[in-house]
């Protein structure tokens, strides 16, 4: 799995006119899901999210994760994050899961999210055409790919 996780102040997703997830401070998170993902990829990346210090202390230094803030979480799905680019001018998405796993993984992740954090998640639609707003606080803006653990 590759996530962008931005540190936000505000974020929100619309499809068409309707505001389908909105979340003061917290993580917006893009999720791609690879065809070779598995559980235990989403099982890592949400450790790793729980625990991410990226929000600042009193001191203004990052020590704080978003359970220690009490903030929130939007998760989108975004097929677009396997893109490849090597060859040509126009990316390729075979490294991308077909919907069907990527959907079962995307919901499965959101689930468990919320069970492991307590934190409220908020979600896209999957599949659906979405306008993402984003006020990046920071900015703070991490890479995570479950592929290649730094």
């Amino acid at each position: 799995m590759r996530a962008v996780i931005q540190r936000v102040s505000k974020s929100s997703v619309r499809v068409g006119q309707q505001v389908v997830g909105t979340i003061d401070s917290g993580m917006t998170i893009l999720l791609g899901v690879d065809q070779d993902d598995d559980y235990s990829d989403a099982e890592w990346l949400i450790k790793k999210l729980c625990a991410l210090r990226i929000f600042a202390d009193k001191n203004g230094q990052m020590n704080k994760s978003i359970i220690d803030i009490n903030g929130a979480f939007l998760v989108i799905s975004q097929f677009t994050l396997h893109a490849s680019y090597k060859k040509g001018n126009r990316p390729s998405f075979l490294r991308a899961a077909k919907p069907e796993k990527a959907k079962d993984l995307y919901e499965r992740f959101c689930q468990d999210l919320r069970k492991t954090s307590t934190l409220k998640v908020e979600t896209g639609i999957f599949g659906a055409d979405m306008a993402v707003n984003i006020t990046n606080d920071g900015p703070v803006t991490i890479i995570m790919d479950s592929k290649n653990k730094e």
